[in-house]
């Protein structure tokens, strides 16, 4: 029984890799493969070892029972795989096709399951010639060892393969800190099938480290990231260093989008006359609710000042037909809002909602300090919805010409141009009705 402790310890030291990633990321569709692959390695380890200890693998009922086992070693390399297929999907492919790396790895998949299947209709010929092959000379000339080395050595390819395809997507750190990680492994875990048992108890354990160093890795970064995301107000801006990295979100682009600005309506007054506690209950109840319909359209909200909030749509995250997207929020927030200021204004002090909407090319980026750090937007839209939003009377949303022209088949209301502060020229100027 002593002969197979390395192997028993090699099995638990997976098991407990596999424990501790899915106890800590169970929601992660990454974690969840990655826990499921190490558990499958440790199971196989175990099985396998301890099978060869209790029965010797060169009787026929052995090598028939250590044929179904096998099985264990199939889950395994389809689920490594499963792992760095689902890790791939995590990866932004941009313009890059990524059908033939994903149909690779399922083909891999299907190979791993093609091993187990020999292994049960030829048991005694991968007893005889596959297993413990590195440590007979001459192995590699028989039919046997080529029958099952095939379709492991295929699936390692399309690992490998897959591996390089991704790397051309060029991913942040983390991400390929992760992916060499993997790659490292994969001979490791390879080449354990034909070593000695005690040998392949050592290959499978520094594959285990490898892939350990690479997730171990990976997740303190990411963890440096959540700490980066918490700066930031928006969600938004979170995904985008998630989907991205940090040097993207960090830097500054120039770009279109649609501003949105909502404002209340005597809200001055309403403040001065009720006490604190009520003005902050309005205030959240508002910013509730302009909350879930901005997020509901992906657009970000910039900035809460008093009863003031900036909205930005097609920033940091693009979105198409932004200025479409920018007006349905706005007729939304309206909708939304008119229902919090009817339920809590007063007979002496009435609350409403005004909403200004502009489009054009911004600067957007991170700028703060050290200890904060804030995702703006500068240019004329942002101050002119900003401008339209002040002219806005309760339940009107004033929208720019640019807007105007990209939104297509929305009907607007024609009005006079309006002189705007900060702007030479009268500003061409549209209302949205009621229904869009």
């Amino acid at each position: 029984m002593t002969a197979i402790i390395p192997q028993v310890l090699v099995s638990l030291v997976a098991l407990g890799m596999a424990l501790a990633f899915i106890s800590a990321d169970r929601e992660s569709p990454t974690s969840r493969a990655l826990a499921a692959s190490l558990a499958w390695i440790g199971i196989a380890i175990f099985v396998n070892s301890s099978w060869l200890e209790l029965s010797p693998h060169w009787t026929s009922a052995g090598a028939r029972i250590g044929g179904w086992l096998a099985i264990t070693e199939s889950l395994a390399i389809i689920t490594v795989l499963e792992w760095l297929l689902r890790v791939r999907r995590t990866i932004p492919a941009g313009v890059l096709d990524t059908r033939g790396g994903d149909g690779m790895l399922r083909l891999g998949q299907a190979s791993g399951l093609l091993y187990s299947v020999f292994a049960i209709a030829a048991p005694e010929l991968r007893a005889s010639e596959f297993q413990f092959a590195a440590s007979r000379p001459g192995a590699l000339h028989h039919f046997g060892f080529w029958l099952f080395a095939a379709p492991i050595l295929f699936s390692g390819l399309t690992g490998l393969i897959s591996t390089l395809l991704l790397m051309r997507r060029q991913p942040d750190r983390p991400e390929r800190i992760r992916i060499v990680g993997f790659a490292v492994a994969m001979p490791f875990f390879m080449i354990a099938f034909v070593l000695s048992e005690q040998a392949a108890a050592i290959s499978t354990l520094i594959g285990e480290m490898m892939l350990l160093i690479g997730a171990v890795h990976y997740h303190v970064l990411q963890g440096q990231r959540g700490q980066f995301m918490s700066r930031f107000l928006s969600f938004q801006v979170a995904e985008l260093v998630r989907q991205r990295g940090m040097k993207h979100a960090m830097e500054q682009n120039f770009l279109e989008i649609t501003v949105v600005v909502s404002d209340l309506r005597g809200f001055t007054a309403y403040a001065q006359a009720n006490p604190s506690s009520r003005v902050i209950d309005v205030l959240r109840d508002y910013y509730d609710e302009v909350g879930k319909v901005v997020g509901e359209y992906g657009g970000t909200i910039k900035d809460y000042a008093g009863d003031g909030i900036l909205m930005l749509v097609g920033a940091p995250l693009p979105i198409r037909d932004h200025a479409v997207v920018g007006l349905r929020i706005a007729h939304r927030v309206r909708d939304a809002v008119t229902v919090v200021t009817e339920r809590w204004s007063s007979d002496s002090h009435a609350l409403g909602i005004g909403i200004g909407v502009a489009s054009g090319f911004v600067t957007v980026g991170v700028i703060g300090s050290q200890s904060r750090l804030e995702y703006t937007a500068v240019g004329a839209a942002v101050n002119l919805a900003s401008r339209l939003c002040e002219q806005a009377l309760h339940g009107e949303i004033l929208v720019d010409a640019r807007t105007m022209e990209l939104a297509g088949d929305i009907a607007l209301e024609s009005r006079p141009p309006v002189a705007v502060k900060g702007f030479a020229e009268p500003v061409s100027l549209y209302a949205l009705p009621a229904a869009i």
